[in-house]
């Protein structure tokens, strides 16, 4: 009796964590889908959540609502990547270069400004709201797993499949694949590629910028420096190895939710594992991916080449 409490505690609390950890990287890798579409690789990412991270928590901190914070991480994570999208897209630098360098003057500036804003302290937005669905919350184990979580949770989850269907049906979509495979013939064609590269990376820090306000916000609760850890990095994988689909991307990110959320669901079920053997398996799960499926990871042909008018 006891040994079974145990397994459907484990089983709640590493779904439910599996859940909250996967949000961030899912919208985050979401984002980066939509860059890499076009031809951008936005390796910025990491700093773009980290901006919408520090932003969204100060201002859910400051005005109370939640709400408002995931609209300022949206703020944040588009002017982020507005630099990337001037130096990149319109000046033609090199993406990676210049994605490095965003990342790390976002850990700087939001490290910068935790001290300046908090000090040396770290407060806590205390209780977040959720939306529990009747009786899908009442099945055995999974139920309130999976579904009893803050709203913007299920939001990230409808946008999967509206972009799936943006992708497949709609003029927008189309000009997102041309502008990362045959730029030229988009030009061609009459469509502004600079234009549409330039919607994509800002749409990109947008949900990157919601995706560190939800971790610091919902997640987490609190905002320390470097919060995101490597997330960015890893929603950059995820959205390569999804080769274009929404839905493996949203699976790849509660897969590797749940290797994040293993620390916790040890703890509930009673087992103590070492604290570096916990935080190691997502990246360890990273490469494992990377083995099997790496080679089949479909790209754009233009991928991170910056487009130049008239030249072939």
């Amino acid at each position: 009796m006891m040994g079974g409490l145990l397994t459907e505690a484990f089983a709640t609390a590493l779904v439910a964590g599996a859940v909250t950890a996967g949000i961030p990287l899912l919208l985050a890798a979401l984002g980066e889908q939509i860059s890499e579409k076009a031809g951008v690789l936005n390796v910025g990412l990491e700093g773009m959540m980290l901006m919408g991270a520090f932003t969204g928590f100060s201002t859910a901190l400051a005005t109370g609502s939640i709400w408002a914070g995931f609209a300022a991480g949206a703020v944040a994570g588009v002017a982020s990547a507005g630099i990337m999208a001037v130096l990149c897209v319109l000046l033609g630098l090199n993406q990676i270069v210049i994605g490095i360098a965003l990342t790390l003057g976002a850990e700087g500036l939001t490290a910068l400004l935790h001290h300046f804003r908090f000090a040396r302290s770290y407060p806590s937005l205390g209780v977040k709201d959720s939306l529990r669905i009747p009786l899908l919350s009442d099945i055995p184990v999974v139920g309130r797993g999976l579904f009893d979580h803050h709203p913007m949770a299920y939001v990230a989850i409808i946008l999967v499949f509206a972009m799936a269907a943006l992708y497949r049906r709609t003029g927008l979509g189309l000009s997102l694949r041309a502008a990362g495979e045959k730029s030229a013939a988009l030009d061609v064609a009459g469509v502004d590629v600079f234009a549409v590269r330039s919607f994509a990376v800002l749409a990109t820090g947008a949900l990157a910028g919601i995706g560190g306000a939800f971790m610091a916000e919902v997640g987490a609760g609190i905002f320390v420096p470097f919060l995101t850890s490597g997330n960015g990095f890893i929603a950059i994988v995820l959205a390569m190895l999804a080769r274009g689909r929404p839905t493996w991307v949203m699976a790849g990110a509660f897969l590797f939710g749940a290797c994040l959320s293993m620390a916790t669901a040890f703890q509930v079920a009673g087992v103590n594992l070492p604290t570096d053997v916990i935080q190691m398996l997502p990246f360890a799960a990273v490469m494992i991916v990377l083995v099997i499926f790496g080679r089949r990871a479909g790209l754009p042909a233009e991928l991170g080449v910056p487009y130049v008018r008239g030249q072939r």
